[in-house]
């Protein structure tokens, strides 16, 4: 007489089986969608920061002050808001910050219009980094424009 198992103990063990194929095959893309949501996270955070600073930047410069305020003084107040604002994966660019007209409120004038635009490369950190390789890097940019006093 055949010894048998307890009933359906076989099919125990397949399932167990199945279930480990299944976690195998599934779990890459649970993280390509973790890591995605926080490189996407990380844009939209660097791009409210380069909002956020050329905002700053154009309201310092539409001051009404004399002397005005020149266009490398109002681009370093839009780099010094985002010097240690903005999400970095170990190589730091640094902004492109240009000023518009090129010689601020003095060259505009009262009440014409001030414009600060700023262009950052976010690089990515894990699915951004490995995708900018071929679509190349993500270009984040902000204007503000604010009338001169």
């Amino acid at each position: 007489m055949k010894r048998r198992g307890r009933p359906g103990s076989s099919a125990r063990i397949h399932a167990r089986g199945s279930v480990s194929l299944e976690f195998v095959l599934v779990t890459p893309f649970l993280l390509m969608v973790l890591f995605g949501i926080v490189d996407v996270s990380m844009v939209l955070c660097d791009k409210a920061v380069i909002t956020n600073a050329a905002g700053e930047a154009a309201r310092q410069g539409v001051v009404l002050r004399v002397p005005s305020y020149t266009q490398t003084q109002i681009q370093n107040v839009a780099l010094a808001y985002t010097k240690n604002s903005l999400v970095t994966s170990g190589t730091a660019t640094s902004p492109t910050v240009s000023v518009t007209p090129t010689g601020g409120c003095a060259s505009a004038g009262s009440s014409k219009p001030l414009q600060v635009n700023i262009s950052y490369t976010y690089n990515g950190v894990v699915l951004g980094s490995a995708f900018s390789v071929i679509t190349g890097p993500i270009t984040v940019k902000a204007v503000a424009v604010k009338n001169c006093e």
